[in-house]
């Protein structure tokens, strides 16, 4: 089998690359190691900033999304009773679209189908073989056999438990790691969203986020210890909890129901460096992890792959390589600037275990500067919005 790009990893990150390079001509295989069910059930982010609602655009996939997507000019953040409004319109002039992962993934791979992509689910034993030579290939098992791919290039974007990061010798790698001590319950409800935008809530007894997939489909988060499991959460016992979380303006009018998906998710922050090798290329969290404060996860993803497609199509359509060889430089300084935001918004908006009166302090003087200063509400904008790609 040849090729001009293999992507190892069929999630968003992956299917949006081979849109991206096959709409420009470029022929693409996907390796993916579970299903195409299991890739379509997983619960993501739900917050697309400007860029990467444009990107998908760009893509052809955005149809859908323009239908059925909810635009947010703004959000809220909470400090126990006190809530406070950011408006990004105002302060920056751009907004944000609210559509689960789930739903880009799909479209994404409604657009394969239709463009004849070629995708294999559960392969198996990937490796990659020759990355500094101009004839890098890819071995794996499918359907029992061992098979090979001989391309030009290898994007890897099997997230931080796959194969691509890993291949890269690790004397060549240097990994840089900040671990929460907490983690977030999530809960998916079919229920219209207690508010028309998100808020993020800094309470005494932890952090809740109140956000949402679609009018009728909630998502809602709650701070727990990183010893907790989710058979310990019963749906009254996340309600009760979350009621406590809100201010008291919007718990009210919370509508509560059964949950169709709960899982526990801990924090952290991680990059590795560098996001090339030879002829491998990392996108989205093969390289890098985000806290999901501040919606940057799949957002990251998509300016890597905004990246490398830019630098791919470069080097086919204009036989230059520049753009190649500065991949990892130019998607590491965005990386950086997002881990920065999520970093500040976690801090800014959790209890820590070992939090002391001047840390609350710290935080309640960050919410007054939002409350007060232009400039912090600008700059908290532009960020959440999603900077420049």
């Amino acid at each position: 089998m040849k090729t001009d790009v293999a992507i190892i990893g069929g999630g968003p990150a992956g299917l949006l690359l081979s849109q991206l390079l096959m709409r420009a001509g470029i022929s693409t295989v996907i390796l993916e190691r579970q299903s195409r069910d299991h890739v379509l059930s997983r619960i993501r982010a739900g917050v697309l900033e400007w860029g990467t609602v444009e990107l998908l655009n760009r893509a052809g996939v955005g149809d859908r999304m323009a239908r059925e997507g909810i635009l947010h000019s703004g959000c809220a953040l909470s400090s126990d009773d006190d809530l406070l409004h950011i408006d990004f319109q105002e302060t920056c002039g751009k907004r944000v679209m609210v559509y689960g992962q789930t739903e880009v993934t799909r479209d994404l791979y409604q657009a394969q189908d239709a463009a004849g992509a070629t995708i294999l689910h559960g392969v198996e034993e990937v490796a990659l073989h020759d990355l500094l030579s101009d004839t890098p290939s890819v071995t794996f098992r499918h359907n029992d056999e061992t098979k090979r791919i001989d391309c030009r290039y290898i994007a890897g974007c099997d997230g931080f438990h796959g194969i691509s990061r890993t291949t890269i010798p690790v004397e060549k790698r240097r990994a840089f790691e900040k671990i929460y001590p907490f983690g977030w319950l999530g809960v998916l409800s079919r229920t219209p969203p207690v508010h028309q935008e998100l808020i993020y809530a800094n309470h005494e007894r932890g952090f809740a986020l109140a956000s949402m997939r679609n009018p009728m489909l909630s998502r809602y988060y709650v701070q727990v210890p990183l010893t907790d499991r989710v058979e310990d959460w019963s749906d009254e016992a996340f309600w009760q909890e979350l009621k406590r979380r809100l201010p008291g303006t919007v718990s009210d009018s919370l509508v509560t129901g059964p949950s169709i998906e709960k899982s526990i998710a801990p924090l952290r922050s991680f990059v590795s460096e560098p996001m090339q090798y030879g002829a491998l290329f990392l996108c989205g969290d093969a390289t890098h992890i985000v806290p999901p404060t501040g919606a940057k996860g799949l957002n990251l993803a998509a300016s890597d792959v905004h990246y490398l497609s830019q630098a791919l199509i470069a080097h086919y359509r204009d036989n230059r390589d520049d753009l190649l060889a500065g991949y990892g430089q130019t998607a590491l300084a965005r990386v950086w600037q997002a881990m920065r935001f999520s970093w500040s918004m976690t801090m800014m908006t959790h209890r820590f275990p070992d939090q002391t009166g001047y840390d609350r302090r710290m935080q309640q003087v960050e919410l007054s500067q939002l409350r007060h200063n232009p400039t912090a509400r600008r700059l908290f904008s532009e960020n959440y919005t999603g900077l420049p790609f």
